[in-house]
């Protein structure tokens, strides 16, 4: 009797898992069917699901408008590079933060959270005019800067979650055996935290990657990542649906491929002790 219930709670489980899965799934596909319609199909009323005139054409024509690859290359530069550079500065922070604490510790990472909680929009025109000064607007560099710091915080917290998990015994034997201590981070600290950083580093790809707000009032054209790239198909003549889902397809696929391929690595990461 009690293995039927426990089975049934399981099939409700799974049951359940995979209708919210499906409901937040949902959007993406839409998109993705509207990709493939005509404007008029787009549009219609009742709108059509899977019985239409599938058409490539408004991938051509996106195409035709966009050079695709300019903006691919800039979202991978920006936010391969801010991840990489809140690494470098995260782990030796997290470090120190997880195995040589202050009493002032807990009060530092949650005046760093709290920095989260800060509205963009009001810190966007002192950082304008700090960029015109030095000369950072529509650059890659400038972007990738503020998209590190925005991101820091949660690095940060992240990896000192993962530290706390290792004992530190270990980091002393290697201290007694003459480890220094840029070797103890990256020889000993390190390869033991690859579950906990590769979930880190994949988590703020995707926030990199899908930050709108910061790359659209700080580039125009030469450092546009994909994010302005699909801004880009809303002009005063209107919204043109079908081509703004092609826009919007060709932008997230990287990176729901790269979500695709790492999800074991990022859910081992995140059960490593980030979520406890």
């Amino acid at each position: 009797m009690a293995r039927s219930v426990t089975t049934r709670r399981k099939t409700l489980n799974t049951l359940f898992a995979w209708a919210v899965g499906l409901l937040i799934f949902f959007p993406i596909l839409w998109t993705i069917l509207t990709s493939f319609k005509t404007e008029a199909q787009a549009i219609s009323d009742p709108p059509v699901f899977l019985f239409f005139d599938w058409t490539l054409e408004n991938y051509a024509a996106v195409q035709e408008r966009s050079n695709y690859m300019r903006f691919l290359w800039n979202s991978v530069i920006i936010a391969g590079g801010s991840t990489l550079l809140g690494l470098i500065i995260a782990i030796p922070a997290a470090w120190s933060m997880a195995f040589v604490p202050s009493r002032h510790t807990k009060d530092i990472l949650l005046w760093m959270l709290s920095t989260k909680m800060l509205p963009a929009v009001g810190v966007l025109y002192p950082i304008y005019l700090i960029f015109i000064r030095m000369g950072l607007l529509d650059t890659k560099t400038g972007l990738v800067v503020v998209l590190m710091l925005i991101n820091l915080p949660i690095i940060v917290w992240m990896l000192y979650t993962y530290f706390k998990e290792i004992p530190g015994e270990i980091l002393e034997a290697a201290r007694m055996d003459g480890a220094t201590l840029k070797e103890e981070i990256l020889y000993v600290l390190t390869p033991m935290a690859i579950p906990g950083i590769a979930s880190t580093l994949l988590l703020n790809v995707i926030l990199a990657w899908n930050e709108a707000f910061w790359t659209l009032n700080l580039t125009a054209a030469k450092a546009a990542p994909l994010t302005a790239f699909i801004a880009s198909y809303s002009s005063p003549e209107g919204l043109f649906y079908a081509k703004l889902s092609a826009a919007s397809t060709m932008a997230i696929a990287p990176i729901l491929i790269l979500g695709w391929f790492s999800q074991k690595q990022l859910v081992s990461g995140l059960t490593f002790g980030a979520v406890k």
